[in-house]
């Protein structure tokens, strides 16, 4: 009986340590977005980085992703707001989902640029590693911002070697039965599609950490 009950005492005693243990050695995906990245109008059971984070889930080991995307949000919010997560989440690696706003506002490219190398940094600072997802503006910007637009995510990747997805919307951006009315959002059949490129990005990411630049880098 003695016996029995020091067992039981020891078990609940190692019950704290072994989940302490579990969250330590827990891998995250830190999703760091705006609307895109939140899947703004569509339920949030239906979005595309809930269904990726369900197929992950489905492989022993494999990271779970944190969903801190922001409707509306800016390079320069997610450069205000990122240190905070880094420390309270404590991911392996961070998405950087963002810079749509920053275009279709018309922001300063060059602040952009600096704002995204910002967070790459304070990725790296906290030994998560960072990779971007880019995307595209619509055409009555004018060719000449959209081209600076979309060269500035290359650019980011290419100076300081950080894999790049170039468009997140591939395959899905300016096809009417995929977007909403805005014209801007993807709407719910569009979210498979979305989940499957960042699924396709992501894999060499997750299967082996360091790969060769040309492997990683500004895939197209």
């Amino acid at each position: 009986m003695l016996k029995r009950l020091c067992t039981l005492v020891l078990v609940i005693l190692l019950l704290p340590l072994s989940s302490s243990l579990l969250a330590a050695v827990e891998k995250k995906i830190l999703l760091l977005g705006d609307s895109l990245g939140a899947s703004y109008g569509v339920p949030a059971e239906q979005g595309w980085a809930k269904q990726l984070n369900e197929r992950l889930q489905k492989s022993p080991g494999s990271p779970r992703i944190i969903n801190a995307s922001i409707s509306g949000d800016t390079t320069a919010g997610g450069l205000a707001r990122l240190e905070s997560l880094l420390q309270t989440e404590k991911p392996a690696w961070v998405l950087i989902e963002l810079g749509g706003n920053d275009g279709l506002r018309g922001l300063n490219i060059n602040a952009m640029k600096s704002n995204l190398v910002g967070m790459v940094e304070l990725a790296r600072k906290y030994n998560a590693q960072p990779a971007l997802i880019g995307i595209k503006i619509p055409p009555n910007y004018g060719s000449k911002y959209r081209a600076r637009f979309e060269q500035t995510f290359v650019e980011v990747s290419q100076q300081h070697k950080v894999p790049l997805l170039p468009f997140l919307l591939d395959g899905i951006g300016g096809i009417e039965r995929y977007m909403q009315d805005d014209r801007i959002h993807p709407n719910a059949e569009a979210q498979p599609l979305i989940s499957e490129n960042v699924w396709r990005f992501l894999q060499p990411l997750l299967s082996v950490e360091q790969l060769p630049p040309s492997n990683l880098f500004s895939r197209h």
